[in-house]
């Protein structure tokens, strides 16, 4: 454990707690901090990361709208893993907002982006500041064959949007990841999105609900979904 201040304010297996100056400099150095205990919790590579960007928005957030003007303030993190392998996360600042949460569309899509990334998410605000909870359950094991969950994304950025290629099979468990990650990769719905579905597998089973949650949230966004099948 280090002393209360800026950084690290306590690290245990069940616990993390993180306290930093309201400045956009410090997320990086949150978000590493924040991987390594998940990892080191014994969660997956996706588990991880849906956590890390759902903690990221909501940092930004907190630092980009709850001290306006020269206004200075902290925020924190407390992570905490439960006997059930599920992780609640709750980042909390001292500031006023300028944009009242249940509205937060601050950086476009933050809460949209949230949501897909985790189970729940809950917003608390008072006088004091706001809390947003994160909580993200342990995603169960389903045994299948390798050959029918090989679901790979690779993204790309253009000078007009964002590029995914989706190759190999995308069963119906497949769907839930590849949903969470063609949001991500279209920032919430604020980046126009090329989805190039030609080198699919068989099984595409997981792949019309992801795009129709994607283009639900392109459209509320002003945007626009191109997909591409040849």
């Amino acid at each position: 454990m280090r002393s209360p201040g800026r950084g690290v304010v306590l690290v245990h297996q069940d616990i993390l707690a993180l306290r930093f100056p309201a400045d956009a400099h410090e997320v990086v150095s949150v978000r590493h901090r924040l991987r390594d205990w998940l990892r080191n919790g014994g969660l997956s590579e996706d588990e991880a990361n849906d956590l890390v960007l759902a903690v990221s928005e909501a940092v930004n957030n907190s630092v980009e709208h709850a001290f306006p003007g020269s206004a200075r303030g902290t925020v924190e993190v407390r992570a905490r893993a439960d006997p059930d392998g599920s992780v609640e996360v709750d980042v909390i600042d001292d500031g006023q907002w300028r944009v009242p949460p249940p509205a937060l569309t601050m950086r476009g899509r933050g809460l949209l982006l949230m949501r897909e990334s985790v189970d729940e998410v809950e917003i608390r605000r008072s006088a004091s500041g706001t809390t947003v909870r994160l909580r993200r359950g342990r995603s169960p094991v389903v045994p299948v064959a390798r050959s029918s969950s090989e679901c790979d994304v690779q993204v790309h950025e253009t000078s007009s949007g964002v590029v995914a290629v989706v190759r190999g099979n995308v069963p119906l468990e497949a769907g839930p990841f590849l949903r969470r990650t063609l949001i991500a990769a279209a920032r919430g719905g604020t980046v126009p999105l090329t989805i190039d579905l030609s080198g699919l597998g068989g099984e595409r089973s997981g792949v019309e609900q992801a795009l129709r949650a994607v283009a639900d949230a392109l459209r509320s966004a002003g945007n626009r979904l191109t997909v591409r099948t040849v």
